[in-house]
């Protein structure tokens, strides 16, 4: 039995790629949400029936959709990359809590803020700019769950044909850059330890020793602050502070886990479980070079502007500029953070171009093939052949078809892999007693 054809009034609300449909939900989405600090009432009201109104569109859709094929082809990569975006973000959690909590509370309380001249520039703008532009800049218009209801908001549009099937494709894009970029991301702030733009965080959110970790002590604390002993170690090129004694050793029974002890220093009234420690990271207190929520923004803005484009675009770039300066402005980064952010999301993004659009690569792949063959199928034409033509045609669509299962294949596995690797790093004999 053919399905009759879809209900015309989902196809006015989302029309096809290039039109206005999906970026007036994504104006509708920011600005009902935004009513949370002018109206709570109205927000209360407005936003569940906004929701209740995108679900129902899109739910009416999911008959008439054409590319179950293509969804069912990227199952497996979507899946590989989900692994290893969480596993990396366990990997980052380790990370935040480590080097916050390796030279000590004392270290984070007495330690200035690097200078920023961003922030510089933003309070010079203060005193210069129109009193409503400034809180217009102030105003929390766009936070991280924003752009990631954007993406989800882009990614389901797939079923209206606004932006190229498969949506399961696009979103294993959008994971596995994010995972490659948190990846990144953890082994750079974790490699030089950098101050809070926020010197009480550390002390207000956690329970880390007061004193630097002994590693840190021989290492770092002597020499920091003493410029003759700086230059003793740079001219010995060893190390020569004794470890002082300290009597809050705290150390729990982790089991197989005790090897996390001396990373994640826990105390006491902090818990038994490892895990719980790393929940309550969140985005860390020292400076994480580079954003992380500017990372997020960034990759939904690329996505928009290569699978939707148009007037919409230039909003969610407009969104993102607006929370980077938010980010400086209320020192949650340096500016440098929020710079190199957005230019390892371009790039990173336009590097993993293999993942997604499937259905251009497949039209590449085809004419590439059909060029191979031209003599061949010209030359049929010419004969009359029509079998030749046939199966010279059924050629072009399996050759195809093999290289897409292929690339889809070895990228799944790879990036299986790589997850596996690194939860058992960070787990191995998990259900061991030690």
């Amino acid at each position: 039995m053919r399905l009759s054809p879809a209900p015309p009034w989902t196809a006015a609300i989302f029309k096809k790629r290039g039109g206005r449909g999906l970026g007036l939900a994504a104006v509708a989405y920011v600005g009902v949400d935004y009513l949370r600090h002018l109206s709570p009432s109205w927000h209360s009201r407005l936003q569940p029936a906004l929701w209740a109104v995108l679900a129902l569109i899109a739910v009416a859709r999911v008959p008439f959709y054409r590319h179950w094929p293509a969804e069912l082809r990227s199952a497996l990569v979507f899946v590989a990359a989900m692994l290893f975006m969480l596993s990396t973000l366990l990997f980052e959690a380790l990370s935040v809590r480590s080097v916050t909590a390796v030279l000590g509370l004392d270290w984070h309380r007495d330690t200035a803020p690097l200078p920023d001249t961003g922030q510089w520039l933003l309070l010079a703008l203060n005193e210069k700019l129109p009193q409503i532009l400034v809180e217009v800049l102030r105003a929390r218009i766009i936070g991280l769950h924003h752009f990631l209801m954007l993406f989800v908001m882009l990614a389901f549009s797939v079923l209206f044909d606004s932006i190229e099937a498969p949506g399961l494709g696009i979103g294993a894009r959008y994971m596995f850059t994010m995972a490659v970029g948190r990846f990144l991301r953890a082994i750079t702030f974790v490699s030089t330890i950098l101050p809070s733009p926020r010197p009480w965080c550390a002390s207000a959110r956690f329970g880390v020793p007061a004193h630097p970790h002994r590693w840190a002590q021989k290492y770092y604390v002597p020499y920091a602050s003493d410029v003759n002993a700086i230059r003793q170690v740079i001219y010995q090129d060893i190390a020569y502070a004794d470890i002082a004694e300290y009597n809050d050793g705290y150390r729990p029974n982790w089991g197989s886990m005790n090897f996390l002890i001396d990373f994640l220093r826990p105390t006491m009234n902090e818990g038994s479980s490892w895990y719980h420690l790393l929940k309550k990271a969140g985005g860390g207190c020292n400076d994480l070079m580079y954003s992380g929520h500017m990372l997020v923004a960034v990759l939904t803005a690329m996505a928009w502007t290569e699978a939707y484009g148009g007037f919409s675009s230039a909003f969610i770039w407009m969104l993102v500029i607006h929370s980077a300066q938010r980010e400086i402005r209320e020192r949650h980064h340096y500016s440098v953070d929020c710079i190199v952010a957005i230019y390892v999301g371009i790039l990173l993004w336009k590097m993993t171009g293999f993942l997604w659009p499937t259905k251009t690569a497949s039209r590449v792949r085809k004419l590439n093939k059909l060029e191979k063959i031209q003599s061949r199928l010209v030359q049929a034409a010419k004969d009359s052949d029509v079998e030749e033509v046939r199966e010279l045609l059924k050629e072009v669509e399996l050759g195809s078809n093999a290289q897409e299962s292929q690339k889809g294949m070895q990228l799944f596995a790879g990036a299986t892999i790589f997850s596996a690797l690194t939860i058992v790093l960070l787990a191995f004999t998990w259900t061991s007693d030690g």
